[in-house]
């Protein structure tokens, strides 16, 4: 299975959970609910990865973790909270750069309307939208 292909499911997990649960709860609810879901449609799940960052061959001793890792392809990074800044955005590109990993997705459940709050991102893939 691709990036792309756990991409499609991802979304539509999403979509069902945020039409089941709504907006407005803690960003830990959707993660949970998130897991249960992608994990029912066969996916492996981990979540709360740690996430090492190498400084000149350092391995240095942080707290960085990732939200939930798809199939280990694929990492999700979930908000809720009133509006994304760029930071969100540029957190998730770091920890595609920082993992090697190649697409991950950035979802604020906190929105009147979902599809405008899942951004895919990625590092070095052959994008496509599905």
């Amino acid at each position: 299975m691709t990036e792309n292909d756990i991409s499609y499911i991802i979304r539509g997990a999403i979509f069902k959970v945020y039409s089941t649960l709504g907006p407005g709860l803690l960003e830990s609810v959707y993660v949970a609910a998130l897991v249960f879901e992608l994990r029912k449609a066969g996916l492996v799940v981990k979540t709360e990865v740690p996430m090492p960052v190498v400084y000149e061959e350092e391995k240095l001793d942080l707290g960085f973790r990732i939200d939930i890792l798809v199939n280990n392809l694929v990492i999700i990074e979930v908000k809720s909270i009133e509006q994304l800044a760029e930071v969100h955005h540029k957190i998730v590109l770091t920890y595609l750069k920082l993992s090697g990993k190649k697409l991950a997705i950035l979802v604020n459940f906190n929105t009147a309307d979902i599809s405008k709050s899942i951004f895919r991102k990625v590092n070095k893939l052959k994008e496509y939208q599905r």
